[in-house]
């Protein structure tokens, strides 16, 4: 299935598609930065998305990368955001892993989501017993 998803430019380069079958568009550092086993970096990425309401953009990990340890986390970008993407950058490794500008760090991709409306109701007693408690 193909939407179309507007970008906003930011001054930054454009998300791009490898293949036209990708899940993920490659997004890219726009600067070199270093990253040492344990820290988080928040990278702008240098655009926008105006993403329809029931979707929503998330930055996904590359899998050469995961390999090495450099993960990227996926906090929503929610279709209300307009401002600028960040990718959040962990190291999980166990070397400094260094970022060059360009190269690929990520890839977007863009989801459907279900907005729940939460309601409260009684319920019969379940048990609060968890992990395993069922027996095996």
């Amino acid at each position: 299935m193909k939407m179309k998803i507007q970008l906003i430019d930011l001054g930054g380069r454009m998300p791009e598609r490898a293949h036209d079958n990708d899940a993920g568009a490659d997004v890219f550092a726009p600067d070199d930065e270093a990253i040492s086993p344990g820290d988080i970096l928040k990278i702008p990425l240098g655009f926008g998305l105006k993403i329809p309401n029931g979707f929503a953009g998330y930055i996904f990990p590359r899998s050469g990368l995961s390999a090495k340890g450099i993960v990227c986390e996926l906090p929503p970008v929610d279709s209300g955001y307009t401002g600028e993407v960040h990718a959040i950058v962990s190291n999980v490794g166990s070397c400094e892993y260094q970022i060059k500008a360009g190269d690929k760090i990520g890839q977007l991709v863009i989801m459907p989501v279900l907005i729940p409306e939460f309601t409260f109701e009684t319920l019969e007693k379940r048990g609060t017993d968890a992990f395993g408690s069922t027996g095996r």
